[in-house]
């Protein structure tokens, strides 16, 4: 699993700088939200403390993942439950930081185990909605946490984890991606169904076919599954898209301006302390950096 994208819980030392080298759609959507934003995760590469919201996604992404290791007829919400507790260990004992997640200082044990209780309630919430949602015993994925990776004929680089891929008898793909939020309103659909249309561009470029549907599968909130059914003429505007981005983001990389910009997840932000939006200061910035242009067609 690819800390920097699948991975929100994990915390990192701070490592050296260094240059981007290709795309993923996290990365892509930090660039449009607040290049500042970019500049810390990417090139500074400083390190974010796990959250409880954040583990609780890539616990439930684990639970949903395993489940369909067990036979068509076994993947019940009470199998799905059984797996949340192990899959928990499981991380606990890759990252045992975690646990500092349900132990502030001078807390006690007791506490703390009232706190992870509460947690992982609030994580079985969302794997029982999942099967209101989707009914995994008619469901055969061919992948699961699925890497993908392709070069554009510019040389940029794309690359992410498909949470799902599914293979209709008759061919057709679908892509799936659980979200553990609530869904956006209409206004902001577009922004979240982007990340999916990147994972169909991959796929296209890559396997040479284009994904009949995608799908976000959204537990938070009632549920919700919006889909999309995109063409050729949707991903070609995509690609577009990123190699314009590309070309934005090399221009900021060279000349070491990354702004920030004020957004409604600014409060979220482990980097406030890095922000001149918050009477912050970024690192010194570690020039030269060079990456590659992609031609311009």
């Amino acid at each position: 699993m690819q800390q920097t994208d699948r991975d929100p819980a994990a915390t990192a030392q701070p490592r050296p700088a260094s240059a981007p080298t290709g795309l993923s759609p996290s990365r892509a959507g930090d660039f449009m939200t607040c290049p500042l934003l970019y500049r810390l995760r990417v090139i500074d590469r400083l390190p974010e403390p796990p959250s409880p919201a954040a583990t609780r996604g890539t616990l439930v992404h684990a639970v949903l993942e395993r489940l369909f290791d067990s036979p068509a007829e076994e993947r019940t919400p009470e199998r799905a439950l059984d797996l949340l507790r192990p899959q928990w260990e499981r991380l606990l004992a890759e990252r045992p930081q975690l646990a500092e997640l349900f132990a502030a200082p001078g807390q006690d044990e007791e506490a703390a185990a009232t706190a992870l209780a509460r947690w992982l309630a609030d994580a079985e919430k969302l794997v029982d909605r999942w099967f209101r949602l989707e009914d995994p015993t008619r469901l055969h994925p061919v992948e699961r946490e699925l890497y993908v990776e392709t070069a554009l004929e510019s040389g940029l680089l794309l690359r992410g984890y498909i949470d799902r891929v599914d293979v209709a008898p008759t061919g057709e793909v679908r892509l799936v991606d659980y979200k553990t939020g609530r869904a956006p309103s209409r206004d902001f659909e577009g922004k979240a169904m982007f990340q999916m249309k990147f994972y169909a561009l991959v796929v296209w470029r890559w396997k040479g076919v284009i994904p009949k549907r995608l799908q976000l599968v959204y537990l938070g909130g009632g549920g919700d599954v919006v889909t999309y059914d995109p063409d050729e003429a949707d991903l070609r505007s995509v690609e577009r898209k990123l190699e314009a981005l590309w070309q934005t983001i090399s221009q900021a990389v060279t000349t070491g301006e990354f702004p920030a910009t004020r957004n409604r997840l600014c409060d979220w932000c482990d980097h406030q302390a890095s922000c001149p939006e918050f009477g912050g200061t970024p690192p010194p910035y570690p020039l030269p950096i060079h990456i590659t242009l992609p031609e311009q067609g």
